[in-house]
């Protein structure tokens, strides 16, 4: 019987193999570390000639006989020489790991106790600080990276509140420096009159104040909470009776809304903050990462929860919405939200009919519909793939609260009535459409084909004829409306206007695939030419007058003061409108400027981007114009475009208002009270000119 026939490696191959080898890593030497160094897998510092490394060697030890030696390497050592030996060995090790993966903790001085970067180096015994637990910066740093979490979701609110209201972890990290006659208190970094949170009755009256200023504020415009309800849980929960508290409100909401307390409180501690860091509030910073640190803790991303979904969505709009500071975690907690709603199955409307409780089903509903919007939305301002589609869900829109004993209707109810749900979700499902044509890798390379264009054109221009004349801004001011109504017409308005200037970027940025396949001689363009010349015209002609709309709204609400209350609503609308009207060279750009600076006391970021459009301004008056193939387009668009075609009023419905041209209008101040300001085309002239006029028609 024939034997098989073996093919042996050619001397190429062989060659091949041998320069391979030479790539692999060397075999291991022979561990010869001590016990103490191999058990913490680090380098053992041995000196030729000894068998002891230079830790044991060390004076603090080399007095101790040869058992009492052993003991202290051995697995069963007593904590405080583990943490000695721990800290000892691996200092070289603990050095490079904070080098790799840098955090903004502060480093104990040699002769102050010893607080490690490390999260895994922290789970030894330190001792106690005079502050006590709260202000312990090691149970700060191990709660902080969810390893040794003191907090459960049954923990009591007083708990809750003195992790909350813990001192810095900067200043608490270092407890010699309040060794300084300057700094005498921990709380010192918050201003001179945060000392007052070493008292526990002023941290829970703190807490009653900052989550008032949550429901006068936030409430009204993401009403996912029960007033009533959370008030009274607090209440109980802080009451002196300490068997008051059965049911804790989630340690994470808590933290949340009295985070977004901070962003907005006229409390004097806070503005003594504010001051001492040049208007940014050093304690809602602080509070605003607990809350998410807290979130982390307890799963709050992972697990399918009421509280969860709630939670997510109101951490996600109180960071930062700056999506390239790596701080923020942009995204992240509005695609927890959405992906919790997905898994309790909300999105199906048989599910959401079989919850009993009314509340929790009206509250899921609510959320469902402010995910799938923001989702839209925010796929479109910041160019990512949505995730939800038109087919992900059947569910109807929120009808109604549970009836309220006052009898006032709910911010929910209100919404509904006034028809923003269906008007803010059809404008969704076309930014989502939008989003996934834009935003491909084949229209960055081809260009956005002209009938894609158009497509878009028509359903902003169909949106625009059935709901603007309902949820946008009216000509003449309606006495009977109240906050809620006010805010949500402004916000309505305005994001009508940002998709023209979203669609004009994309068509500067990409330009159109006709046009560019003509250029590079692939196809000519045809008898089509003068259509595409024309639909291009219209777009920017909607962008700059849906520019100078949003900028005619800003400074109505900046006159107000209304933007340093606002959570970020219409942020990215004056971003982008004053970002346009600076790469035109329009003077309406400095109103955009103006608006950002007094949004910036609660979004820093939005400082900066007023910074960003102030260059672009000057550069354009030096006759640098940031553009690309919209750059001879934009020359024959008039100063002030010609007006669109209004839409016909609705039977029963107000009257439609101009898309360039605001009427008076009045913003509800917090007190009750209101600023009327005169918008109109004179005023729009006199902005182009760099003069802007305000006129306060009274107090009303």
């Amino acid at each position: 019987m024939a034997q098989p026939v073996v093919n042996f490696p050619s001397p190429s191959m062989q060659s091949q193999i041998h320069e391979l080898a030479k790539t692999l890593p060397p075999p291991r030497k022979q561990n010869t570390a001590c016990d103490a160094c191999r058990t913490r897998k680090v380098k053992c510092h041995r000196i030729p000639g000894q068998e002891k490394c230079q830790v044991i060697l060390s004076p603090r030890f080399s007095h101790q006989p040869a058992d009492r030696l052993f003991s202290i390497v051995s697995p069963r050592i007593s904590l405080a020489r583990s943490h000695f030996v721990q800290q000892a060995t691996s200092e070289k090790k603990r050095t490079s790991s904070a080098a790799r993966r840098p955090r903004n903790i502060s480093t104990a001085s040699p002769t102050s106790p010893v607080i490690s970067s490390s999260p895994i180096a922290d789970t030894g015994i330190h001792s106690i600080p005079p502050y006590g637990f709260p202000s312990s910066p090691s149970v700060l740093l191990l709660f902080k990276y969810g390893l040794y979490p003191p907090i459960t979701r049954e923990s009591s609110t007083r708990y809750v509140l003195s992790y909350i209201f813990a001192p810095p972890e900067e200043a608490s990290s270092d407890p010699s420096l309040f060794q300084s006659p300057r700094l005498n208190s921990p709380y010192a970094t918050w201003g001179e009159l945060a000392v007052k949170l070493e008292d526990d009755g002023f941290k829970a009256e703190l807490a009653f104040d900052l989550t008032e200023i949550y429901f006068q504020i936030v409430h009204s415009r993401l009403p996912l909470l029960n007033p009533t309800e959370f008030r009274d849980r607090l209440k109980a929960s802080l009451s002196p009776n300490l068997g008051s508290e059965k049911n804790p409100l989630h340690p994470a909401l808590v933290a949340t809304v009295i985070a977004w307390g901070t962003k907005f409180s006229e409390h004097t501690l806070l503005i003594a903050d504010r001051k001492a860091h040049n208007g940014q509030s050093a304690m809602s910073k602080t509070l605003i990462n607990r809350a998410r640190d807290l979130a982390e803790a307890l799963k709050v991303h992972r697990i399918p929860h009421q509280d969860h979904v709630v939670i997510g969505l109101l951490l996600e709009t109180l960071q930062s919405q700056n999506p390239d500071d790596p701080s923020s975690f942009h995204g992240f907690w509005l695609t927890a939200a959405t992906r919790h709603l997905l898994d309790l199955g909300i999105n199906h409307k048989s599910v959401a009919a079989q919850i009993d409780n009314p509340e929790e089903r009206g509250t899921l509903i609510f959320a469902w519909w402010m995910t799938c919007i923001c989702d839209a939305y925010s796929s479109l301002y910041y160019r990512h793939k949505p995730l939800l589609d038109d087919d992900d869900y059947d569910i109807d829109f929120y009808t109604a609260d549970p009836v309220r004993s006052d009898g006032a209707p709910s911010p929910r109810e209100q919404l509904e009535f006034l028809g923003y749900y269906r008007a803010a979700h059809s404008l969704a499902r076309t930014a989502r459409q939008m989003s996934r044509q834009l935003w491909r890798p084949v229209t960055d390379v081809d260009g956005i084909p002209f009938e894609t264009l158009r497509s878009f054109a028509s359903e902003l221009r169909r949106w625009r004829d059935e709901y603007l004349s309902r949820v946008g801004v009216p000509k003449t001011y309606n006495a009977a409306w109240d906050f809620v109504t006010t805010v949500s017409c402004f916000a309505s308005d305005a994001q009508y206007h940002v998709m023209w200037i979203i669609l004009f970027n994309a068509l500067d940025e990409f330009g159109l695939k006709e046009i560019n396949e003509h250029e590079r001689g692939i196809t000519p363009l045809g008898n089509i030419g003068h259509h595409i010349e024309e639909s291009v015209k219209r777009v920017a002609e909607e962008a700059l007058n849906g520019a100078l709309r949003i900028s005619a709204l800003t400074s109505v609400l900046t006159a107000n003061e209304y933007l340093k209350l606002d959570p970020a609503v219409v942020e990215f609308h004056i971003i982008a409108a004053g970002q346009l009207l600076a790469r035109l060279g329009r003077a309406e750009a400095s109103t955009c400027i103006e608006g950002l600076e007094q949004y910036s006391r609660s979004y820093e970021e939005a400082g900066d981007h007023a910074q960003e459009i102030r260059k672009l301004l000057e550069q354009a008056h030096n006759g640098v114009l940031d553009l690309s193939h919209m750059a001879g387009v934009v020359k024959d668009i008039p100063e002030l475009p010609q007006l669109t075609t209004e839409p016909e009023i609705p039977p029963g419905g107000r009257e439609p208002m101009s898309p360039s041209v605001l009427g008076s209008f009045q913003i509800m101040n917090m007190n009750g009270g209101g600023g009327l300001i005169g918008v109109d085309k004179e005023m729009i002239l006199a902005m182009h000119n760099g003069q802007v006029r305000r006129v306060h028609d009274g107090q009303r």
